[in-house]
């Protein structure tokens, strides 16, 4: 089933625990000093703080949406949890 992946990135601080918490290392978090890219999404105390999701290796098993205490991570048409015998 095909599944998309929204982060709010007005929302996130950063934390971490969605990178630290993905079994397939599909995001990657990034921060910039001084911010002077093109690819910022969020400046903290003059840091900018990037989320990277790597599509190709995303599986779309919701382990950084529960990890996140910040409810920023969303997904949707995520696949219905099946029992494996």
């Amino acid at each position: 089933m095909t599944f998309a992946v929204h982060v709010n990135m007005r929302r996130c601080t950063g934390c971490n625990n969605c990178v630290v918490a993905c079994p397939v290392n599909a995001l990657e978090l990034h921060t910039v000093d001084p911010a002077s890219t093109d690819k910022i999404y969020k400046v903290i105390n003059g840091s900018a703080i990037i989320l990277d999701l790597k599509n190709e290796l995303c599986a779309g098993c919701g382990v950084c949406v529960d990890a996140c205490p910040y409810d920023v991570i969303k997904l949707s048409g995520q696949a219905p949890a099946t029992a494996f015998a």
